[in-house]
């Protein structure tokens, strides 16, 4: 089974979710719930502690509030619960509740994952995971918020917007990462791969106790896993409202939650739903040992045996503890094994002569959490709040040289720095166009499911040239050697060529060569960034079943692949939002930094003026592309590209400006 790295495979059908909200929900004849206290956090990064975690009973209550609106709703579901660093704690099933969700994002495209049918439990999981990992004590986002912020506008639905700001973060914490921990009996060290990546499908909630997240729940009742394509109407989602019952006692803050926050302007969504819309009261729900459902057992996730009690976050058991010996002074965290080892540590690169060295991956990771220690949080409250990150360094050859944290960053980012770096790295290198002319084609599945005969039946629909891309690439900037280290280019820059509209939010524009034009695009059909994983995802999908006891027929089944793509360079995936840069040293690529945290602007900032000032510590030995090779010296259809974008007055305390003019 490990040949098909299955666990990976429920992944890329991640953040996908559609449709979210065509559904109704019925409250006739019941008296709804009065809203649930839920007061202000005074929570600013550093209430988790050894008590803060999700108990057995406290699972239990969850399940049971969610499984009685449920009923109350007609709706069976299928009940998934994971702590902060993406432990399944448990995962319910109501008898009548459906075996798979199909992804659709309603745009009637074709390819890709839309169409794909994936087992129900897979999806609760991915949502679940979605709202404990998109959350902090300084913010707390639902899968509905996760919707809003990936999607060709934003907001959805208004024309004439940019993408939004985490546009593509769907495809991250993948089981096929080399980052994310992979699931073994009872609880490990995090974090955990998600089974579909992350979930834009309305119905996944981040769970708190004391201000501080715990976890998550999941819910998959309406059989689709879609998005929410319009935020301007407010819709009355079945997933949701029952995940929303299962919160109860256990919500978000008031003062933290997603649409307490803006971002550029605009405010974030956070639920279409309150505790009063409910069909019943939780406080009225009947315990857990009076629930007729029962647990079921997820190969690779959850051993259905018993529920199981979440780790402490920040806590050595849960994989990410504070650090004080390599990075003193910037209260930092670092990935753990588990028995007290830095998964992690500073190490030299494996490229050569010009390699970096593990003294000058150390300053590159220390300046760069200085310069998050300094800014201003995008994305967090209270306003004021420093922002909160992972920084990851990598080197030519995708090589992990250092991973580390802030405190109470949120744990998605940790995946995606490293995403960032691996991108950045591998689109100025000088073996980008080789490596994916050489790939082998996303070979499209369509998949039919029988539970009733336990038989699971794959048909390919069309491919995917990788090599393609490449082409499309150099018509499009006028350049016949693009892609061969001629220029440096972050994700922000590689990130504009990824947008269905080139400029981004032009409509009517062609699409950037990286994606599809408009009209066969959508978050689950979105180019270069999918294509890269998707055989990857089929396998995955097909060895999941298999452990599930299904019998599996499938035509051109792709070869198996390591990680998340067949290029060594990027073992986990691309990542095609801002908060990177290339390293260099003089004018030879070394490597990579990639950010992620707290707005996507102030991880731009942190990336490059870390590296900038790691230069200047290290007297000018590495530092930041020469400014001739930048990719912002393109100017594809009359348009500059973009290199970085700074926050104008970053930094608490300080009213410094323009702070990477000049660098």
């Amino acid at each position: 089974m490990t040949s098909f790295r299955w666990l990976f495979l429920s992944a890329a059908i991640a953040l996908s979710g559609c449709g979210g909200g065509s559904n109704s929900a019925n409250t006739e004849g019941t008296a709804p719930a009065p809203p649930q206290s839920t007061p202000d956090s005074g929570c600013t990064g550093s209430c988790a502690n050894a008590q803060t975690f999700l108990a057995i009973a406290d699972v239990q209550a969850v399940i049971a509030q969610a499984a009685a609106e449920a009923q109350a709703q007609g709706k069976p579901a299928v009940i998934a619960v994971v702590d902060r660093v993406g432990n399944v704690l448990a995962v319910y099933r109501m008898s009548g509740a459906p075996d798979t969700m199909t992804i659709t994002s309603g745009r009637n495209v074709v390819g890709g994952l839309e169409g794909l049918q994936v087992p129900s439990e897979l999806a609760a999981i991915a949502k679940a995971i979605t709202g404990a990992y998109l959350s902090s004590e300084g913010n707390a986002f639902s899968t509905r918020t996760a919707s809003q912020i990936i999607q060709e506008h934003f907001d959805p639905g208004v024309l004439g917007t940019p993408a939004g700001p985490l546009f593509g973060v769907q495809f991250s914490q993948l089981p096929c990462s080399d980052l994310a921990t992979h699931f073994s009996a009872g609880t490990g060290v995090g974090p955990h791969n998600s089974p579909l990546g992350l979930s834009a499908d309305p119905g996944g909630f981040p769970l708190y106790k004391s201000g501080t997240p715990v976890g998550g729940v999941g819910v998959a009742a309406d059989g689709i896993y879609g998005l929410d394509p319009n935020v301007m109407d407010s819709d009355r989602n079945i997933d949701e409202l029952i995940a929303m019952a299962g919160t109860y006692g256990f919500g978000a803050p008031a003062d933290r939650r997603a649409d307490t926050i803006t971002a550029g302007g605009i405010s974030l969504r956070f639920s279409d739903v309150g505790y009063g819309d409910l069909a019943t009261h939780p406080q009225n729900s009947p315990p857990y040992s009076a629930l007729s459902g029962a647990l079921m057992k997820v190969p690779g996730y959850f051993d259905g045996s018993a529920i199981l009690a979440g780790t402490a976050f920040g806590q050595t058991a849960s994989g990410i503890r504070p650090d004080a010996d390599l990075y003193p002074g910037l209260d930092a965290f670092v990935l753990d094994d588990g028995g007290g080892n830095n998964r992690y540590p500073p190490i030299a690169g494996t490229d050569g002569a010009n390699a970096l060295t593990a003294h000058e991956v150390q300053t590159i990771e220390q300046q760069a959490l200085m310069i998050a220690n300094r800014a201003r949080a995008q994305i967090r409250k209270p306003l004021g709040s420093q922002a909160r990150v992972s920084v990851s360094v990598v080197d030519t050859n995708g090589v992990a040289l250092a991973v580390a944290r802030t405190r109470d960053a949120p744990i998605f980012g940790t995946d995606v720095s490293l995403q960032k770096a691996r991108t950045a790295a591998f689109n100025s290198g000088s073996y980008a166009a080789d490596v994916l002319q050489s790939l082998a084609p996303a070979n499209y599945f369509a998949d039919n499911l029988d539970y009733a005969n336990r038989k699971a039946t794959f048909t390919t629909v069309a491919q995917s040239d990788i090599g393609a891309y490449v082409s499309a690439v150099r018509s499009f900037l006028g350049m016949p050697l693009a892609l061969t280290g001629n220029y440096a280019f972050t994700d922000r820059a590689g990130g504009n060529l990824s947008r269905p509209f080139f400029p981004d939010g032009v409509d009517g524009n062609p699409n950037g060569p990286f994606s599809h034009p408009l009209a066969q695009w959508s978050p689950f059909q979105e180019g270069l960034q999918l294509d890269l994983v998707y055989n990857a995802i089929a396998l995955n999908l097909v060895g999941y079943l298999s452990a599930d006891g299904f019998a599996i027929s499938a035509d051109n089944v792709p070869a198996t692949t390591n990680y998340c793509t067949a290029s060594a360079h990027l073992p986990n995936g691309v990542q095609v939002f801002p908060g990177s840069v290339p390293i260099y040293r003089g004018s030879t690529l070394v490597g990579g930094l990639g950010v992620s945290g707290d707005g996507v602007d102030q991880d731009d900032m942190t990336a490059f003026l870390g590296l900038y000032n790691a230069g200047i510590q290290l007297d000018g030995a590495i530092g930041n592309a020469p400014p001739a090779m930048r990719a912002d010296n393109l100017a594809p259809q009359g348009v500059h590209l973009r290199y970085v974008e700074c926050p104008q007055q970053p930094f608490l305390g300080s009213n410094d400006s323009n702070v990477c003019d000049g660098k």
